[in-house]
C-alpha cells in the first residue's frame, strides 16, 4: 500500500470526525439528539485506517430509567394542577362555605333575640340565599372540572394515538434503512426514541426491543399500543357504568371495544387525571353533596316542627338535590333503578355497586366503593333495598338477569339542587305554639350547628373542616412527592445527558483536534509527493 493511499486513508477518516463534530455542534440544542462519536479502527496492516461507524451514543437503561421517572413526574404535575384549584376553592377565607355557614346561624340568633322582627327574618332568608347559592356555585365548579377532565382525557388519548402512529412508522422507515445500507440512520434512532420518551409522559408504557431493533410498545395490563410497523389506537368513550363519565376504551382482537380499568393507567398526564378525578374530584363532590343534604334535611326536619307568624307548621324550608343512579349498559336484562334519601343518620359520601347475584330472590351484592367493603341485601316486597342513608327501587324486578349491576352516587351532585324556599319571612317556623313572640323553634334551629347531623358523626363545621383538610392533605402530599419526583428525573436527565449530550467545549476540542489530524495526513500526502519528485529526478 502506498504512502498516497495511507494519507488518503487518513483524511477520509479526519473528514468523517470533522462531519460528526459539526454535527453535534450544530444539533447541541435539538430536543432528542444523541451525540455522535467517530470509531476509527486499523485496515489491514501498514495499510492505512478505516471508520468503522459513526456510533449514537445512546444508553437505554438509562433512557427507560428516564422515562420512568418522568412519567411519574408528569403524573403528579397532572395531579398537582388539578388538586391545587380545588384546595384554593375551599380553603379561601372569603368565598368558603364555612363563613356563610357561620352567617346563617348567626343569622337564626337574631331570629332568636327578635323571633317577630321582619329584619331579623329577612336577615335569615338572606343568609340562607347566600349559603345555598354557595353550595350550587361550588358544585358547579367541581361540574366543570369533570367536563374539564373529560376534555384533557379525549386529547391525552389523540396526542397518544397521533405519537404511537408515528413510532410504528420510524420502525417501518429504520427496517427499511437497514435494509438498504445495514445499518440504521442515527437520526431515525433519535427521533423514536423521542416520541418514546413523549409518550412515556403521557402514559406509562413498557418498551420491548425486538432482535431486529423495532420497538414494541405496551401499556396497562400489556395491551400493545405498537407492535412492529402497526399502531393500535386507545378511545375515549362514555363508562358503561356511569354515562355522565369519559373513560379510556381499548379495541381487543375481535375488534371489541373494552373498557380499561383506571388503576392501571397510573403514569404519565394521562394517569394523573383520572387519579385525581378518581381519589379527590368524586370524593370531593360526594363529601359536599353529603354536608349539603345533611343540612337540608336536618332543618328541615326542625322547621316542620315549629310554626310560622300565621300559625301554620313549618314546612321545607331547603329543596336539595337527589341521589344519581344508572344501569349498566352491558346489562342483559331490563331492570332499572331509583333512589331517594332515607336515614340521614346513616347516609355517608360512597358510592355504590349493587350487583345481582340472584335474579330469582331479587338478592344484590352491594359493594361500598371508597372502602370496597361488600354486603349482601334482597329486595323487600316494595322491590326496595335500603342502605347507607338511601332507599333503592328497582323496576321491572321480573326481568333481572343474575350479573346485571348497577351505579348509585348518593350525593354525587346533590349539593347542586341545594336551594332556600322560604322567601315569605312571615313563613319561618320560629315557634312552637300560637303567637308572634314565641322562639322555641328559632332556638332549636340554632342549636342545629351543634348537632352531628352529617351522618350521625359530625357537626356542619366538622364535615366542612374534614372536607378542606383532607384536599389540602392530599395537596400538601401530592406538591411533595412532586418535587421528590422532579428531583429524581433532573438526576437521571444529567447522568443521561452526561452520555448522549453535547458539550460544546469538548466539541470545539475535537474541532481542533480533527483539524490538526487531518493537516497531518496531507502532509503526509505532500511528503510522498515530494519523495517521488525526488526520484523521479535521480533518473
Amino acid at each position: 500500500m502506498s504512502i498516497f493511499s495511507i494519507g488518503l486513508s487518513g483524511l477520509n477518516a479526519a473528514q468523517n470526525a470533522l462531519n460528526t463534530t459539526s454535527n453535534n455542534i450544530s444539533n447541541v440544542y435539538t430536543p432528542g439528539y444523541n451525540r455522535e462519536i467517530t470509531i476509527l479502527g486499523e485496515s489491514r496492516v501498514g495499510d492505512g485506517v478505516k471508520v468503522n461507524d459513526i456510533q449514537r451514543q445512546f444508553n437505554s437503561y438509562v433512557a427507560e430509567q428516564l422515562n420512568a421517572a418522568n412519567s411519574k413526574t408528569s403524573a403528579l404535575q397532572s395531579y398537582e394542577t388539578q388538586v391545587s384549584q380545588i384546595d384554593n376553592l375551599l380553603a379561601d377565607s372569603e368565598s368558603g362555605l364555612s363563613a356563610l355557614m357561620q352567617n346563617f346561624f348567626s343569622s337564626l340568633e337574631d331570629l332568636v333575640s327578635t323571633p317577630s322582627d321582619p329584619a331579623a327574618r329577612q336577615g335569615v332568608v338572606g343568609a340562607a340565599e347566600a349559603m345555598s347559592a354557595q353550595f350550587r356555585s361550588f358544585d358547579s365548579y367541581l361540574r366543570d372540572m369533570q367536563s374539564g377532565i373529560d376534555g384533557q382525557i379525549r386529547d391525552e388519548i389523540g396526542q397518544i394515538n397521533n405519537t404511537a402512529s408515528q413510532v410504528a412508522q420510524l420502525n417501518r422507515e429504520i427496517a427499511l434503512a437497514k435494509a438498504r445500507t445495514g445499518e440504521a440512520p442515527n437520526s431515525l434512532l433519535n427521533q423514536r426514541d423521542h416520541l418514546v420518551a413523549e409518550l412515556s409522559e403521557r402514559v406509562d408504557l413498557r418498551v420491548n426491543i425486538q432482535d431486529s431493533g423495532s420497538y414494541s410498545l405496551s401499556i396497562a395490563n400489556g395491551q400493545p399500543l405498537v407492535a412492529g410497523t402497526k399502531s393500535f389506537s386507545l378511545e375515549a368513550t362514555t363508562s358503561a357504568t356511569d354515562p355522565t363519565r369519559t373513560v379510556v376504551g381499548y379495541r381487543d382482537s375481535a375488534g371489541n371495544l373494552v373498557e380499561l380499568n383506571e388503576k392501571n393507567l397510573k403514569g404519565g398526564s394521562l394517569g394523573g387525571l383520572l387519579s385525581f378525578r378518581r381519589e379527590t374530584l368524586d370524593k370531593t363532590q360526594n363529601q359536599l353533596g353529603q354536608l349539603a343534604v345533611s343540612m337540608a334535611a336536618g332543618f328541615n326536619a326542625q322547621h316542620q316542627a315549629g310554626v310560622d307568624l300565621n300559625g301554620n307548621p313549618g314546612g321545607d324550608f331547603f329543596a336539595m338535590g337527589t341521589p344519581r343512579a344508572f344501569s349498566n349498559a352491558n346489562n342483559a336484562g331490563g331492570g332499572t333503578i331509583s333512589a331517594v334519601f332515607g336515614d340521614m343518620t346513616q347516609l355517608t359520601s360512597s358510592d355504590f355497586e349493587l350487583t345481582v347475584t340472584n335474579a330469582a330472590t331479587g338478592e344484590f351484592e352491594i359493594k361500598q366503593r371508597d372502602t370496597g367493603a361488600t354486603f349482601t341485601a334482597t329486595l323487600d316486597a316494595s322491590d326496595q333495598l335500603t342502605f347507607g342513608g338511601v332507599v333503592v327501587t328497582i323496576g321491572s324486578p321480573g326481568t333481572l338477569v343474575d350479573g346485571d349491576s348497577f351505579e348509585l352516587q348518593p350525593t354525587r351532585v346533590a349539593a347542586g339542587g341545594m336551594e332556600a324556599l322560604i322567601n315569605d319571612t312571615s313563613e319561618i317556623a320560629a315557634g312552637m305554639g300560637p303567637g308572634s313572640g314565641d322562639n322555641e323553634n328559632a332556638l332549636a334551629l340554632q342549636k342545629l350547628q351543634d348537632e352531628a347531623l352529617v351522618g350521625g358523626m359530625s357537626t356542619l363545621n366538622q364535615a366542612y373542616a374534614a372536607i378542606v383538610g383532607d384536599v389540602g392533605n392530599r395537596t400538601n402530599i401530592v406538591q411533595v412527592n412532586l418535587e421528590a419526583q422532579q428531583g429524581l428525573s433532573l438526576q437521571l436527565r444529567a447522568l443521561q445527558q452526561s452520555e448522549s449530550g453535547v458539550n460544546l467545549d469538548e466539541e470545539a476540542a475535537n474541532l481542533i483536534r480533527y483539524q490538526q489530524y487531518y493537516q497531518a495526513n496531507a502532509k503526509v500526502i505532500e511528503t510522498g509527493t515530494v519523495i517521488i519528485d525526488a526520484l523521479l529526478g535521480l533518473r
